[in-house]
């Protein structure tokens, strides 16, 4: 399946239907009397967030929803049917913004939530409606009210709770397919990764989703390589996992490229947790990559962690250390939810 994360769309809700003027007319009654019924209101355009869902690409084959319109009102006091509802299904880490692209309507995360995208217009009253003690046969009837309609942009940021980031060809994507069932493309040359991945990984203690994007360049910010949208796949993230590769020349270099990246992007990355480890340490002896975390601690006071997805060299420590943080940050997030906004004293 295709990978999408971003998409734009039209909208459109119902309209209302028309009321209805008439009048009973019957053998047996003398005085009849207005009977227009009033429209229905129509149908809105929902979003809702459901299970099973982790691209956007249904939206890439149709980008226009419209809402049923509202019945029209009918005589003998019936009213039209209400138009139903158009329900757009989009995965959990939806974001909903205006046409500007900017404006934030609504951040679907939780299954089962829903967000009214455009409100159906009401329905127009019949003539019964307007019956009074002075207008005892009113003629008049409304016209349905026309539904909203918007342009709106759709971009999905995936819900992990780890994310892994590093250059093109730092191990990622070998990480995550030796700690979790995923199956993620490799190869031995820059940019395998082209989408953004997610495996479930189960430790002793908890397990935890881990996303896997594709490797940042210098100048990602900028659009180099594939750029940097596929950060937004990590703002979510509670921990991040750096790898630097140990083989690189520049170790120190490789590290500061994409925490200058991170910063450039912005949205509280590059204050996030993180644990950086040197990848792919079974292709060089020990001493080497000893030297290589002295010059990462020397230059940065940076403690990296030697580890290797293939022949699984330190892999249970750095586990262990993101299933902590990632705990952690569960509590202090619990907590913070749970404490009462304290009430200041009002005369």
């Amino acid at each position: 399946m295709k990978f999408l994360d971003q998409a734009r769309i039209f909208v459109r809700a119902g309209n209302g239907g028309n009321g209805c003027t008439s009048f009973r007319r019957e053998k047996n009654l003398e005085f009849g009397g207005p009977d227009g019924g009033n429209g229905g209101r129509g149908g809105d355009v929902v979003a809702q967030c459901a299970d099973n869902l982790n691209t956007l690409i249904d939206f890439s084959y149709q980008q226009h929803f419209n809402a049923a319109r509202g019945g029209q009102g009918m005589g003998r006091d019936r009213s039209g049917a209400h138009g139903g509802d158009k329900l757009l299904k989009v995965p959990p880490g939806t974001q909903i913004f205006a046409e500007d692209n900017e404006t934030l309507l609504g951040d679907l995360t939780e299954v089962g939530g829903t967000l009214v995208l455009a409100r159906g217009g009401n329905g127009g009253f019949g003539n019964a409606h307007f019956k009074s003690s002075t207008n005892r046969a009113p003629r008049r009837n409304n016209p349905g009210v026309e539904g909203e309609e918007f342009t709106i942009w759709l971009r999905l940021k995936l819900i992990a709770d780890a994310g892994l980031i590093g250059l093109p060809n730092a191990g990622k994507s070998t990480f995550l397919a030796a700690v979790s069932a995923a199956r993620p493309k490799i190869a031995g040359y820059p940019f395998t990764t082209l989408n953004p991945g997610l495996g479930v990984v189960r430790t002793n203690d908890a397990d935890f989703v881990l996303a896997d994007i594709p490797g940042l360049i210098e100048g990602a910010h900028e659009g180099a390589g594939l750029g940097d949208r596929f950060l937004g796949h990590v703002e979510r993230c509670r921990v991040l996992v750096h790898l630097v590769d140990v083989t690189s020349q520049d170790v120190v270099r490789d590290y500061l490229a994409v925490r200058g990246e991170l910063s450039a992007y912005g949205a509280g990355l590059e204050n996030k947790q993180e644990i950086v480890a040197l990848s792919k340490c079974d292709a060089v002896s020990k001493d080497h990559c000893d030297a290589r975390a002295a010059d990462l601690a020397g230059a940065h006071g940076v403690k990296a962690l030697c580890i290797s997805a293939v022949t699984g060299l330190g892999m249970d420590a750095i586990l262990f250390r993101v299933a902590g943080l990632i705990a952690t940050a569960k509590g202090q997030e619990k907590k913070s939810a749970e404490k009462e906004p304290e009430v200041q004293w009002q005369p």
